[in-house]
């Protein structure tokens, strides 16, 4: 199997529709993606799986989260409509003939609906077969299980190196890509057709217990059924009380109910904001009566007071200056008599004479009643400015006992429209009748549900029960030639295949001991580290063995020891398997130092699969390991991320590489 492209359209971050050239050439099988955290890389990799396999898809989103509402948060915020595709068409062989496969999964999201379609194209052609039962085909190309070690993420997989959360893994790997899980599927199959050899009547002991089975049987049926009837009845019964206390809720409510629920609490309000509004008087009260607030009346007197002394500091100012001006002036004109012509000098001496006998008059003219000193106007200033920061604080004063008062109405009347206890009190106890009523109803549905539960359980394990007894009376019951031969046949099948199983997964799993020693050694700088390695054929668990012929904890790795650890029993699940299959690895350096790094660059990626995509960050694949990587790639894209509209485009080009100098 080898990916050609991958095609999103308003999937998670990637808003409009976006493709990938995944297509390799024989020396160059890598294709490296570039983006930083929270770019969508990780969203790529999930975008594979869930065209691949749908709702069992182990995607990294998803959590716990119902499939329908996953599809529905996965398509792009700026989709109108709320429509979304993941395409993905690989190649695979099968029966010996390349068949190239195009699988569309697209998905319509409503308020309250996700509408899903999937299509298969197989070398052009739609398949409706196909199409209508992808979920098993798809196993016969690259199962469920066995995808986990081909689209994993680095950080992951260090894991694996623990034996016990290795083992489930390495289980999983021998029986679904060895062919180990075909040897028990054609046993499993012997067995049943044990199962149905016909029961015949000789064996009145065995075929009274199986009767006796079946009369439970049909009296768990008739229990499930009665129960189920009531569970019916109750769940009506409930919908109706809920029903009936809504209405009775909704006339407490029109008939003052809720008013008459918050009485305790208007009344507490009413009570804080006659508090406050006393407070606001009070304040303004002293503010007539101790502050300067009353000088407010005398604004006009102030006024005329302000410029009755203006004139006589001007008046005072001229009087001082009259002396110095006319010794000035003197001086002035006998200056300009020398320099200018006579009627510059009548014109100057004019205008001289003007401004003396000007401020004459005003210091002559102008009474001098307040002789208030020069030193104290500032003080006028200053109360004036106290006198504006009094008005607008009173102001503000009034403004809130003012909407005070206005609230205090509003609260007045609302407890005025608080009907008496008297009045609704047939409404509270018909209401408070209705919820009683509601809660008994769904205690009681509980109690049914929970009964109806263990009833199943009981049904099904009197299921369990009549086929293991038909199973021992179809092992007692070979008595004519056919019906012998065939359970002696199905016997010895059974036991040739158990035997030829056991065999098959000793050889594969020394096959795997070897390729997966072999894969760390090449990965490890230090060579002595392992000189073996074993899997028990019983647990699958992973056992390193040292230079000393000790067992090794693998606790003893370092992290990225085990990292690559993790990482060789990958890579020798996918030797041993033989299968053209691609690696997809998301971030599969997260965890490494730089000279671990290179071991993965120079010895793992090169040679991994016949095709490999590598999601990775800037501080990953560096401009250093991208130099010892080039020769390996087919083809480098950058995931170019606006953080204004939350959006991923694609690109070509890679960080140090033409076409990605945006992204640098």
């Amino acid at each position: 199997m080898l990916l050609h492209k991958v095609t999103l359209k308003n999937f998670g971050a990637y808003a409009g529709e976006q493709s990938l050239d995944l297509t390799t050439e024989p020396g160059r099988p890598i294709i490296l993606i570039g983006g930083l955290n929270g770019c969508g890389k990780t969203t790529l990799l999930d975008a594979i799986q869930l065209a691949l396999y749908g709702p069992r898809a182990r995607t990294s989103g998803r959590g716990n989260r119902p499939y329908e509402t996953y599809l529905k948060d996965s398509v792009n915020r700026e989709a109108d409509p709320k429509h979304a595709h993941v395409v993905v068409e690989f190649s695979t062989t099968l029966e010996g003939q390349e068949r190239i496969y195009r699988v569309c999964r697209s998905w319509e999201a409503y308020d309250r609906a996700v509408r899903e379609f999937l299509d298969v194209f197989i070398d052009g052609e739609h398949d409706k077969v196909v199409s209508e039962n992808w979920a098993d085909h798809i196993e016969e190309i690259l199962p469920l299980e066995a995808a986990s070690l081909f689209f994993f993420d680095g950080e992951k997989i260090e894991s694996l190196a623990d034996p016990e959360r290795a083992a489930p893994v390495i289980e999983s790997a021998v029986h679904s890509l060895l062919g180990v899980n075909t040897v028990e599927k054609l046993r499993t199959d012997l067995l049943a057709l044990q199962r149905r050899q016909k029961v015949l009547d000789e064996d009145d002991e065995t075929i009274g217990s199986i009767r006796l089975i079946e009369d439970d049987i049909r009296k768990a049926d008739q229990q499930c059924a009665d129960l189920n009837q009531r569970v019916a009845s109750l769940r009506d019964s409930l919908a109706r009380a809920e029903a009936d206390y809504s209405a009775v809720d909704t006339a407490f409510s029109k008939e003052g109910g809720d008013l008459y629920s918050r009485r305790a609490e208007l009344e507490a309000e009413t009570e804080q904001a006659e508090f406050i509004l006393r407070s606001v008087n009070e304040t303004l009260a002293n503010a007539l009566a101790t502050g300067p607030l009353p000088f407010l009346l005398l604004q006009p007197h102030l006024a005329s007071l302000r410029e009755q002394v203006g004139k006589e500091h001007s008046a005072a100012e001229s009087a001082q200056v009259i002396e110095l001006l006319n010794e000035r002036d003197r001086l002035l004109l006998e200056t300009l008599k020398t320099l200018g012509s006579s009627e510059s000098v009548a014109a100057a001496e004019k205008y001289l004479s003007a401004d003396r006998q000007e401020r004459t008059k005003i210091a002559t003219e102008t009474p001098q009643v307040i002789n208030f000193p020069p030193s104290a106007l500032p003080q006028l200033s200053s109360l004036d400015q106290m006198l504006d920061q009094e008005a607008t604080r009173a102001g503000e004063l009034v403004r809130q006992a003012r909407e005070l008062r206005e609230r205090l109405n509003t609260l007045e009347r609302q407890l005025a429209g608080v009907p008496d206890k008297n009045a609704i009190a047939a409404l509270i106890e018909k209401r408070d009748s209705a919820r009683d009523r509601v809660t008994r109803i769904r205690s009681a549905l509980a109690t049914i549900e929970e009964e109806l539960t263990k009833s199943q359980r009981h049904r099904q394990q009197l299921l369990l029960d009549r086929e293991r007894a038909y199973k021992r009376r179809a092992q007692k019951l070979a008595k004519t030639e056919s019906s012998t031969r065939i359970v002696s046949y199905a016997d010895r099948a059974r036991e040739t295949l158990e035997k030829f199983g056991s065999t098959l997964l000793q050889r594969h799993i020394s096959r795997l001991e070897v390729a997966v020693l072999d894969s760390f050694n090449r990965l490890m700088r230090k060579s002595d580290l392992v000189r073996d390695l074993r899997i028990d054929t019983d647990k699958f668990t992973l056992t390193l063995v040292g230079p000393d012929d000790e067992e090794l904890d693998p606790s003893r790795l370092s992290a990225g020891e085990r990292q690559l650890l993790a990482v060789a029993l990958l890579w020798g699940l996918a030797r041993v398997a033989g299968k053209r299959l691609p690696s997809v690895v998301d971030t599969p350096l997260g965890r490494l130092d730089s000279r671990h790094r290179e071991q993965l660059v120079e010895r793992y990626f090169p040679f991994a699969s016949h095709q490999v995509m590598l999601l990775s960050t800037d501080e990953e694949i560096d401009e250093h390991l991208l130099t010892k990587l080039s020769p390996s790639i087919a083809h480098t894209y950058m995931l170019v991320h606006d953080d204004k509209r939350f959006t991923t485009t694609i690109e070509r080009g890679y960080w140090w590489t033409a076409g990605a100098s945006d992204v640098a």
